[in-house]
């Protein structure tokens, strides 16, 4: 059955220090169920510690951030059950064949028996895998992998979708194929979308936050944000994000 609200994802002060580099400087965000948030900064912003602190990967040095009102450091099983996440580099087993591993993938997440099968020919008709389901992994284009993590990252029906940056090192065709797929996510599931690709966070992010230097300089509607002349020069240091 699929999920049409989405997991409320809620940041307050959220901080995090590397011995003296502060990562993530009080950062208060709020992303609304169902929305999909386009999560944008240069390299270094603070985008990947974000996304390791919603996930647990990470303990914050101060400040709180729930999903759903559950945090991840005190209640990380609640937490996990609403969440898939799709990492910038596939983590995916080259040797499985894509219905064994996603199999896998489904019983890592507590799936098993009926529930699991249903699941796996769910994940394979929404991403359309059908055609690849009994080749390698290792095999497949960079863009049916990116569909067979964006599949596992699905299996147990998340109501929360983390995506890093989807469509690195895809050829314009593929990544017009995955941004697709996401784009047929929109409204069933709350999803965090981080990119370096303005244009895919206009095609697929209602709303986007920029990230500098560790602090939140900009947050609204697409359009607005990026509407402006230069764009660009949200993402540039200056003395006001030091």
């Amino acid at each position: 059955m699929k999920r049409r609200e989405g997991a409320r994802v809620e940041a307050q002060a959220l901080t995090r220090r590397f011995g003296p580099n502060t990562a993530l400087d009080r950062l208060s965000l709020t992303i609304e169920p169902g929305e999909t948030l386009g999560l944008l900064g240069a390299n270094g912003a603070g985008k990947t510690t974000f996304i390791r602190l919603v996930t647990g990967y990470l303990v914050p040095s101060e400040g709180t951030v729930t999903v759903d009102g559950f945090s991840p450091v005190t209640h990380p099983e609640a937490v996990h059950a609403r969440l898939g996440y799709v990492a910038e580099t596939s983590r995916l087993y080259p040797d499985l064949r894509v219905a064994s591993f996603l199999r896998f993938a489904g019983s890592v997440h507590g799936l098993s028996g009926a529930r699991l099968e249903e699941a796996l020919e769910a994940g394979i008709e929404r991403f359309s895998l059908r055609g690849v389901a009994h080749r390698l992994v290792g095999n497949l284009s960079k863009g049916f992998q990116q569909r067979v993590s964006l599949a596992q990252a699905f299996l147990h029906d998340p109501s929360l979708l983390i995506v890093d940056e989807p469509t690195s090192g895809l050829d314009p065709l593929q990544q017009d194929e995955v941004d697709a797929v996401l784009a047929g996510l929109r409204g069933e599931r709350t999803v965090i979308l981080c990119t370096h690709d303005l244009g895919e966070a206009r095609a697929l992010a209602s709303r986007v936050a920029v990230l500098r230097a560790g602090r939140l300089v900009a947050v609204g509607p697409t359009d607005e944000v990026l509407g402006g002349p230069d764009p660009l020069a949200l993402f540039r240091a200056s003395g006001a994000a030091a």
